[in-house]
C-alpha cells in the first residue's frame, strides 16, 4: 500500500458507538506534514456534543463489556497486537506523515505500540483479588477489583500509537470502555487505531474516538459528566493541573503522566564510550520530542571535556530530513511553535555563556528542522535547564561530587525519570536511590517497557502505566465482608 493510499483509507471522521460520522458542526482539522508544512488531509473535529455522545455509547456498553469473560477481552487484545504488527510499515509511514519523527523511529515505535495489546492480553485474566481471615477470626476479607467505568484518555502527539496503547490495552483488559481524544497534531493514527481495534472485535461504544480542536471544552465537558469516573492524561503538567482541578468537581479517579526533566549523569568513572551511546538513545529517540528525554546532562568536571567533544562528534554524524526519506535519522520537529520554543532556549542558554560544539541552528528548508545541537559548560542556572526542551539539543553542565550532581538532578518541580552512567554498581543503585524520579536507567538509556510501571513523582505524574499496575490502574478494589 502506498502512502497516498493509506491517508486516503484512514477514516476522517468521528469513532462513536461503533460508527464513522462527521462533527455535528461539520467542523474540520487540517492535519499537516512537518516536513514541509503543507496540509495532509482533513479530519472531523467533535464538538461538546459529539464527545457526549461518545460518553453515553461507552456507559451503554460497559455493562455488557464488563461482563465478557476476561480471556474473550484478552483473545481481542491478542488480535489487536497481531494486526498492528502486520500492518507496521503502513502504521509507521502514517505516523512519519503527520508527526515528522524519521522511519526508524516510526518503526519502533508501532513494535512499542503493539506491544501493551500483547501484555494486557495477558494481564486481562490476572486482575486478582484477594481473601484472608479477619483478624477478630469473626469474618472473612474478601476483596474483588472491578473496573472502575466509563475512561477519558487525552493523549500526545509524540508518541501518536504508543501513548493510545498504552491507555486502551489495560483499560479494555480491565473492563472498562473508553473514549479517546487523540492530539490535535496527530489524529490519524488514532482513527487507524479505532479501525484496528473494530476489526480485532471490540463491540460498538466500547471504543469511541474523537479529534478536537475543542480541546478543553470537551474535556471539562466529559469530565463533568457523572458516568465518566475515570481520567488518564498524558501531556504537559500546566495542562494536567486544569484537568485535575475539573476532575474535582465529580471526584473523577486520575491518572497522570505529566512534564519531564530528565537529568543524565556520568560520574567520573563511567565508561565514556557507553555514556555517549547511551547519551544518543536517551537524547535522540524520537528527535529528543520525548517526556523521557535526557534534558540535562550533568558530567564529573574531570571528563566533561571529552564527552563534549565525543558527544558533539556523535551529533554530527546524524543525517537530519523528510523522516520517509532512506537514511534520515532526525525528521522535523511537529511544529512551528515547538521548532521556535527550542531555539529560543538555545539561544537564551549561549547568552548566558554556553559554548556551541555543535547545531544550534534551524535549517534553511521548508518543514520545522532544528539541527541536532551540544552545548558545553552550561551554567547550572541557565533558563535551559528549567524546563523540557522536546528537541534535539543537550546542554551539558560539569560537576565535582557525586552529592552535588544529585542535587542538581533533583533541583526540578519534575520527577519521571533520570539516567546514571558509572562503573561502580553498588555505588550506582545507592545514588538511584537518591534520584527523585519514578524511573531510572542505571547504564542504560531506555526505561520504556510495556511489562514494567511507568510513571513520575513530584509534578511528572500520578500513577503508572504498563506492568501489572497498569491494569490495576482501571480498576477499584471492592471488599466484602462475609462469613462462612
Amino acid at each position: 500500500m502506498t502512502m497516498k493510499s493509506l491517508t486516503e483509507t484512514v477514516p476522517r471522521g468521528l469513532y462513536i458507538g461503533g460508527t464513522w460520522r462527521d462533527a455535528s458542526d461539520d467542523g474540520r482539522i487540517e492535519v499537516t506534514d512537518p516536513a514541509d508544512g503543507g496540509p495532509i488531509t482533513e479530519v472531523a473535529s467533535g464538538t461538546v456534543g459529539d464527545a457526549l455522545d461518545a460518553v453515553a455509547a461507552a456507559h451503554a456498553a460497559l455493562p455488557s463489556w464488563r461482563g465478557t469473560p476476561p480471556r474473550e477481552r484478552g483473545e481481542i487484545l491478542r488480535r489487536a497486537f497481531e494486526l498492528m504488527t502486520e500492518r507496521r510499515e503502513q502504521l509507521a509511514e502514517l505516523i512519519v506523515r503527520e508527526n515528522g519523527k524519521a522511519l526508524p523511529d516510526a518503526r519502533s515505535e508501532v513494535t512499542y505500540a503493539a506491544e501493551f495489546f500483547r501484555w494486557y492480553a495477558e494481564e486481562a485474566v490476572r486482575a486478582i483479588g484477594s481473601v484472608q481471615t479477619a483478624p477478630s477470626g469473626a469474618n472473612k476479607i474478601l476483596v474483588l477489583r472491578q473496573p472502575v467505568g466509563v475512561a477519558l484518555l487525552i493523549t500526545p502527539w509524540n508518541f501518536p500509537a504508543a501513548m493510545a496503547t498504552r491507555k486502551i490495552a489495560p483499560a479494555l483488559a480491565a473492563g472498562c470502555t473508553v473514549i479517546l481524544k487523540p492530539a490535535s497534531d496527530t489524529p490519524l493514527t488514532a482513527l487507524a487505531m479505532a479501525e484496528i481495534l473494530e476489526e480485532s472485535g471490540v463491540p460498538a461504544g466500547v471504543v469511541n474516538v474523537i479529534p478536537s480542536r475543542r480541546s478543553g471544552a470537551v474535556a471539562a465537558a466529559v469530565l463533568a459528566d457523572p458516568r465518566v469516573r475515570k481520567l488518564s492524561f498524558t501531556g504537559s503538567t500546566e495542562v494536567g493541573r486544569v484537568l485535575l482541578a475539573q476532575a474535582a468537581g465529580t471526584v473523577v479517579n486520575c491518572s497522570m503522566e505529566l512534564g519531564g526533566n530528565a537529568p543524565f549523569l556520568v560520574l567520573a568513572d563511567a565508561d565514556l564510550d557507553q555514556a555517549v551511546t547511551g547519551a544518543m538513545v536517551a537524547k535522540m529517540r524520537n528527535g529528543g520530542e520525548a517526556c523521557t528525554a535526557a534534558n540535562r546532562f550533568y558530567v564529573h568536571a574531570s571528563i566533561a571535556g571529552e564527552f563534549s567533544r565525543r558527544l558533539a562528534a556523535a551529533m554530527d554524524k546524524l543525517t537530519v530530513g523528510p523522516g520517509l526519506e532512506p537514511g534520515i535519522d532526525v525528521g522535523p520537529l511537529v511544529n512551528a511553535a515547538t521548532r521556535d520554543k527550542v531555539a529560543e532556549l538555545v539561544d537564551g542558554a549561549i547568552d548566558s555563556g554556553a559554548r556551541v560544539l555543535t547545531g544550534a541552528r534551524s535549517v534553511d528548508r521548508p518543514g520545522f528542522f532544528y539541527l541536532p545541537t551540544v552545548l558545553s559548560d552550561v551554567p547550572a542556572d541557565a533558563p535551559i535547564l528549567g524546563e523540557e526542551i522536546f528537541g534535539p539539543v543537550a546542554p551539558i553542565v560539569p560537576f565535582h561530587t557525586v552529592e552535588e550532581a544529585v542535587a542538581l538532578a533533583n533541583d526540578t518541580e519534575y520527577g519521571l525519570v533520570s539516567y546514571l552512567y558509572t562503573a561502580d554498581l553498588g555505588a550506582g543503585l545507592a545514588v538511584c536511590e537518591q534520584l527523585e524520579a519514578g524511573m531510572v536507567g542505571l547504564n542504560r538509556p531506555v526505561v520504556s517497557d510495556p511489562a514494567a510501571p511507568f510513571g513520575g513523582v513530584k509534578q511528572s505524574g500520578i500513577g503508572r502505566e504498563g506492568g501489572h499496575d497498569g491494569l490495576l490502574e482501571f480498576t477499584e478494589a471492592k471488599y466484602v465482608a462475609v462469613q462462612w
